[in-house]
């Protein structure tokens, strides 16, 4: 990976885990991390649609919500506008990120990746770490499918 892509994906990183200290979920915090640094095309309030994500969907413990929001994401850069288009490509790119995120973690469930509880000082600092490693996975992962 070249210094402009490592420094990137630091970025986003950085970024994601800024906006989780300020108070944004993990789901929030990476919606809103790539909408600034891809410059997505949707407003700010668009963030609400990612608030039921945070907790593994809205604190069930499922799946991790820093994971849902990238295919979100996903969905922005390569979904569809309309029934007649192919979903194929967001289909893919989704599932090949969430076999990342799961060879890396080892799960994508919430409680199996934070059994801390919720809100716990303990469970920040470890959503904290997985939003942040997601962010940048995420960079990484786009940047080598030419999408940033």
């Amino acid at each position: 990976m070249s210094n402009l892509a490592e420094e990137r994906a630091l970025m986003a990183r950085n970024l994601a885990g800024e906006l989780f200290k300020a108070g944004f979920n993990c789901a929030e915090s990476i919606l809103l991390a790539f909408r600034e640094l891809l410059k997505l095309d949707f407003p700010p309030q668009t963030v609400r649609l990612a608030t039921g994500l945070g907790g593994g969907l809205g604190h069930a413990g499922c799946m991790c919500g820093a994971l849902t929001a990238s295919a979100l994401v996903l969905g922005a850069l390569k979904g569809r506008t309309t029934a007649a288009e192919s979903r194929d490509a967001a289909y893919e790119l989704t599932r090949q990120f969430h076999d990342l995120f799961q060879e890396k973690h080892g799960n994508t469930c919430c409680r199996a990746l934070n059994p801390h509880p919720f809100d716990s000082k303990e469970h920040l600092r470890n959503c904290l770490k997985i939003t942040g490693g997601t962010a940048k996975m995420l960079m990484e992962y786009l940047q080598q499918k030419g999408l940033a």
